[in-house]
């Protein structure tokens, strides 16, 4: 009886949690593109887009491509 308990685990093929599809992978590069703009204006001494762009990249474009699941 054991011997089939552990075919029957053997069978079972694990699938990771998350599963990144193309579009997930084009908004995070979106987000870190943003981010890096963001630095970018931000040295040169804009201090109003500057926030707007690391807010929209860390909390808003991370996270869709880390929480939408794409069919």
């Amino acid at each position: 009886m054991k011997k089939g308990i552990k075919k029957e685990a053997k069978k079972i093929k694990e699938t990771p949690l998350i599963q990144f599809k193309r579009n997930n992978y084009l908004l995070l590069i979106a987000g870190v593109g943003t981010i890096i703009l963001g630095y970018i204006v931000l040295s040169t001494g804009d201090i109003t887009l500057a926030p707007i762009l690391l807010v929209l990249g860390y909390c808003v474009l991370i996270p869709l491509a880390l929480l939408l699941r794409f069919k």
